[in-house]
């Protein structure tokens, strides 16, 4: 019962006092309309890129956006925020004779509002200044000039691997032509063909010597004593016999060894060439790859000019004065309530 005595003689002794309370509200929708008149008006203008994925990249997988893909793409966020781009957006706008003389890090924290949208591949690069059009001017700009610096660090990655393959390209060039060199001047210094007929020529001599040989054994054999002519040819044509051998034995270790010269530079010279033919597919599909490597930006939303001001929200601020102004005046007669209740019951 002394619950819902409070409770009516609260309520009766806050409506009392509603006069006091309108009137705190009507105050502060008052001070805070005039205050948002006051204020300079500020308008916010966004620009949107998408962020495509690689040309090569299959679509299968372009649909599937993992969580780790999408924070890679933040990257891009620092391309649009970054200092030098925002000073040339100062220099190219005449935005420190708009903003005052102010260091770009409090400037760009005034204006530039950078972020992607929650996961999605859509950069939005927002300018609030207090002229509408110049904003959207702003904004375009940053995000035109972000994908510019976003094609010019690929063309670059791309023009320092097509030189680098180039590179190797001509080197292993080189190497295939100083192969080719010492090939040519091998044959010229070295050739087999001497050699080989030389040796041919060797065999069917060594086959009449050893003829000879025979027939002299065999007219001593008939002759059934030993005549010393014939023993002295015999002699002779052994002795032949055994310096054609040597000489052949000679010919062969000199043929081995120009044969493994060749042999090498062979093995060199074919290893040169698919290595350049290797070099040179890498290079063919790096230039038909130039440009479609990495992520491809575009805008796709240059933004308009606003019409309706960000700042300051005459609503929002109006309705947030009016709850303040409502319940603080309610909270100081709930205390003085309190207190005077209090008094009471001490002075039972």
């Amino acid at each position: 019962m002394a619950e819902s005595l409070d409770i009516f003689r609260y309520v009766s002794y806050l409506r009392l006092r509603w006069a006091w309370i309108a009137g705190s509200g009507a105050v502060a929708v008052a001070l805070a309309l005039a205050v948002s008149l006051a204020l300079p008006r500020q308008y916010t203008a966004t620009a949107r890129i998408v962020i495509e994925p690689p040309a090569g990249t299959d679509p299968r997988s372009a649909m599937a956006v993992s969580p780790v893909y999408l924070e890679s793409l933040k990257t891009y966020e620092q391309f649009a925020a970054n200092d030098s781009l925002f000073q040339k957006a100062i220099d190219q706008f005449r935005l420190r004779a708009l903003l005052g003389a102010r260091p770009i890090e409090s400037l760009k924290k005034r204006v530039l509002q950078v972020a992607l949208v929650r996961n999605t591949r859509i950069l939005e690069i927002a300018a609030t200044l207090p002229d509408a059009r110049l904003a959207q001017q702003v904004a375009k700009f940053l995000a035109e000039s972000t994908v510019e610096l976003s094609r010019t660090i690929e063309t670059e990655g791309d023009r320092d691997l097509i030189g680098g393959v180039e590179r190797q390209e001509r080197e292993m060039r080189a190497t295939l032509d100083g192969i080719e060199s010492a090939r040519a001047r091998l044959m010229a210094e070295e050739p087999v063909a001497d050699l080989q007929s030389a040796m041919d020529n060797a065999g069917a001599l060594r086959g009449t010597l050893q003829q000879q040989i025979m027939n002299a054994q065999l007219e001593m054999a008939d002759a059934g004593r030993q005549s010393g002519n014939t023993a002295a040819r015999l002699e002779e044509l052994r002795r032949q016999l055994a310096a054609l051998d040597a000489e052949s034995r000679e010919r062969e270790k000199l043929l081995a060894l120009r044969m493994s010269h060749r042999d090498k530079l062979e093995a060199e010279r074919e290893a040169a060439q698919t290595a350049l033919t290797g070099i040179e597919t890498r290079l063919q599909e790096a230039r038909a790859e130039a440009g479609y490597r990495g992520e491809r930006l575009r805008v796709i939303d240059p933004g308009v000019a606003p019409e309706r001001p960000s700042s300051p929200n005459i609503p929002l601020n109006v309705v947030a004065a009016l709850l303040l102004g409502l319940v603080l005046p309610v909270l100081y007669l709930t205390l003085e309530l309190s207190y005077r209740v209090g008094r009471e019951g001490q002075g039972r």
